[in-house]
């Protein structure tokens, strides 16, 4: 029935000849070399080879290959600038389109999910696919009231595809990991295969986006499109124009990009306290910019429009208060506070003992966007930070490996990483520090215990810590 290629065995050929083939053409660069044409140009073309064979692989598989894909595209810029070009172009192909099924695929998919009258619900219903993505394609269509949709068809045996491809890319991890500086490729792998069955679900998708929608209706700066029809393997939503966001980083104007950036950080902060959900695939397909507009007046201003609610993390109580509390102290240098919270969460375990100034000093430069009033994000900086966490000699790299990622803050982290990869890439300039004091629990003090009423400022405790509330308040 389907054109995606999902035997097992067929898939884990294709996956397997990848380090084949980065092995080959290491032998062809050092051939090269031996002929007389200088290592860096022989490294620019080895690279470039590589980039374009394993993206167009990750690409045509689709499944849990191109999510791979997708994940880290959004770190392409910590690359080093001399190679990053090459891979920048083929990661860039991955965020936005695909190889797409053929129509005949398609409508009998569509005949199975929706019935053998599927085109009655349908005005329009354009073959020809407006995008294709890791398990799925979306249709641009005319629902049955007139109003346009977005249909998107999730692939036949995308499920068992996805599980292959992540089982047999988690087999030769350490050959991807050099692709990202600083970045370990396991876990990642292994947190996505824990969200597959999520994704593969289109009723939890509607039922996070209805959330969503729900939530920003009529909101000035974040679009939600509305759930329109939802089946299995088969989910209908409002259709939503505007730049998507891969377009604004290569060619937008500053204006957009700051812009573009600002919303992106709203509405990763704001998202958890207002919904209690965490849109976690923020990679820049799945976001378009729009021109905000007054009523019956002109365009003004921009938007975020927001696309694919397949994985989210639920956080009912908004994000943990434990990391602004923790965010907070780090930037009011309290060392040793830092570093007993970070031993309560499980982020140093039991039998490893850290120095707290020595773990300060690896934190602030990570967090240093929410030390100023409005940040500028840029390649480079996230360069220096990949080169600071990956170097092997580095002392930062030494304290990174013995610091534990505790299961519940995985995705948030990965959420959080993912989302200042692509600020780099928009190279937008953000006032992060407004949205978490807004949004973000725990990172203001707990005014209510520094300024106590007068009649109980008298009876209140010689030495007591005014923040202690605060690690476990309520979201913002």
């Amino acid at each position: 029935m389907s054109d995606l290629p999902r035997k097992a065995v067929t898939r884990t050929v294709k996956l397997a000849a990848l380090p084949l083939g980065f092995a080959g053409r290491a032998t062809w660069g050092l051939g090269k070399r031996l002929g007389g044409r200088s290592a860096e140009i022989v490294g620019r073309e080895l690279q470039q080879r590589t980039a374009e064979q394993l993206f167009k692989v990750l690409g045509e598989l689709k499944g849990g290959a191109m999510k791979f894909g997708q994940a880290l595209s959004v770190f392409e810029s910590a690359l080093p600038e001399e190679i990053a070009g090459p891979y920048r172009a083929a990661l860039t192909k991955l965020q936005e389109a695909a190889p797409p099924l053929p129509a005949s695929t398609v409508h009998a998919v569509l005949a199975e999910r929706l019935g053998a009258d599927w085109r009655e619900l349908f005005e329009e219903f354009e073959d020809k696919p407006a995008a294709a993505a890791s398990i799925g394609q979306v249709h641009r269509a005319v629902w049955h009231d007139g109003r346009e949709v977005a249909v998107k068809v999730q692939y036949p045996g995308a499920g068992p595809a996805l599980l292959s491809d992540l089982a047999q890319l988690s087999r030769f991890a350490r050959l991807l990991g050099p692709l990202i500086p600083g970045m370990d490729v396991k876990p990642l792998i292994t947190e996505l295969r824990d969200r597959v069955s999520e994704e593969l679900d289109y009723a939890l998708e509607a039922e996070a986006q209805r959330a969503h929608a729900a939530e920003f209706a009529g909101d000035p700066d974040v679009v939600v499109p509305a759930v329109v029809h939802q089946s299995d393997q088969v989910l209908v939503t409002e259709w939503l124009d505007g730049v998507p966001l891969s377009e604004v980083i290569a060619d937008g104007t500053e204006e957009q990009r700051d812009r573009a950036g600002q919303l992106l950080a709203h509405f990763l902060f704001s998202g958890p306290a207002r919904t209690g959900l965490l849109h976690a695939d923020p990679h820049p397909g799945n976001f378009r910019l729009l021109p905000g507009a007054e009523p019956d007046g002109p365009v003004s201003g921009w938007r975020l429009g927001v696309l694919d609610f397949g994985t989210v993390d639920r956080l009912p109580d908004g994000l943990p208060p434990t990391i602004g509390t923790a965010l907070r102290m780090t930037l009011d240098g309290e060392a040793e506070a830092v570093y007993r919270m970070l031993c309560e969460e499980g982020f140093v375990k039991e039998s490893v003992e850290l120095d707290p100034e020595a773990v300060l000093e690896y934190l602030l430069p990570i967090i240093e966007p929410a030390q100023v009033d409005a940040f500028a994000f840029s390649r480079g900086w996230m360069r220096r930070q990949g080169a600071r966490i990956g170097d092997p000699r580095s002392p930062a790299h030494q304290l990174g490996r013995q610091l534990n990622l505790p299961p519940a803050y995985l995705l948030i982290h990965r959420v959080t990483l993912s989302t200042i990869g692509v600020l780099c890439q928009l190279g937008a300039t953000v006032r992060l520090r407004d949205e978490l004091e807004t949004w973000m629990p725990g990172f203001l003090p707990d005014t209510a215990e520094e300024d106590p009423a007068p009649e109980e400022a008298g009876r209140e405790e010689p030495g007591a810590d005014s923040s202690a509330g605060s690690a476990a308040g309520s979201p913002a």
